[in-house]
């Protein structure tokens, strides 16, 4: 996908509302995660996301009559992608917030842009280091320490559950330079191959699921509906047509200026967690977030010193978007 926008700028009106919402609908996928996990295994609760979420975009698959991947490597680099990617990040999350309150998880989202950018320079050298991308990660990492409380830590739970969700952004951080690597050069559309990458991940799940489990998966009757709300809302909503929306607005502007949506992502997780679960915060985690955000603004070039008119900057690399 280019990162290039199109050479007619579009109105605002045109693709902020479609980022809001996408902020929106991810930003709650942890608020989600939480009630899931009140009465679903991680396991589980992920199994049933990207069982939603594969069911959505077949139906579109179906809708614009397009086909899933018919390649054998394509097929083996999206299983691949659906592990890393899809199965256990959002099993992660799922462990972290039995731990930890919704708000820091979607808190340590944010940190998967910082750790893109060394994966793709050091494992599969896709991009290149420069002192502004050195600055920007040694700012996001003292961000990181910030919202750990690293000087007050005790251990526990809480410890616990952000290493986890630390861990699922760093599979995310993982699968993004992977993708590029390996998929991006592909014909396909965006929709097939993530139709493909939950559909590897359904398949994983639905077999691991049940041995680490020991226990076969409730029946949908027996939980809340709260519960199953929040399973359908994590993957129709937040893996399925928020795909779609993301691909409009990556049309429409760019995927470098879609990626803002980064920045939006955690004032939504920390809002539904504080008004909806009743959550609290310490002063220095949305410090912390502050700080991390920042280091990844300087990182992808979005905060820089102004160059001279006769100078061509390059367009800041696209930060994921989980």
């Amino acid at each position: 996908m280019s990162t290039l926008t199109t050479p007619d700028k579009p109105p605002v009106r045109a693709w902020l509302p479609t980022m809001m919402t996408l902020a929106a609908i991810w930003g709650c996928s942890f608020l989600f995660i939480s009630v899931g996990v009140r009465e679903l295994h991680p396991l589980y609760l992920a199994l049933g996301r990207v069982l939603a979420g594969s069911a959505v975009l077949v139906a579109f698959l179906v809708i614009k009559r397009e086909s899933l991947p018919r390649e054998p490597r394509i097929w083996a680099h999206t299983f691949v992608l659906g592990a890393i990617g899809s199965a256990i990040p959002w099993t992660l999350f799922g462990y972290g917030e039995q731990r930890v309150p919704s708000l820091l998880a979607g808190i340590w989202n944010g940190i998967t842009p910082l750790i893109v950018l060394p994966v793709a320079v050091l494992v599969f050298r896709t991009e290149k280091f420069t002192v502004q991308r050195v600055i920007g990660l040694l700012v996001g990492f003292v961000g990181m320490m910030v919202v750990l409380g690293a000087w007050n830590l005790q251990g526990g739970a809480d410890l616990t559950g952000q290493i986890l969700c630390m861990a699922a952004a760093v599979f995310y951080g993982i699968a993004v330079p992977y993708q590029k690597r390996f998929v991006a050069g592909s014909k396909l559309s965006g929709t097939a191959l993530s139709a493909g990458l939950l559909l590897c991940a359904t398949v994983q799940l639905a077999i691991v699921a049940p041995i680490a489990t020991g226990e076969a998966p409730p029946m949908p009757w027996t939980l809340s509906p709260e519960v199953i709300g929040s399973v359908l809302a994590l993957g129709g909503l937040g893996s399925g047509v928020a795909f779609v929306l993301s691909m409009r607005n990556i049309r429409l502007i760019g995927a470098s200026m879609s990626s803002m949506v980064t920045y939006l992502m955690p004032i939504f997780a920390i809002a539904v967690g504080v008004l909806v679960l009743d959550e609290h915060l310490t002063w220095y985690q949305p410090v912390g977030a502050l700080v991390v955000l920042t280091g990844v603004a300087v990182s992808q070039g979005i905060l820089r010193r102004p160059v001279r008119a006769s100078k061509k900057s390059l367009e800041p690399a696209a930060a994921p978007v989980p």
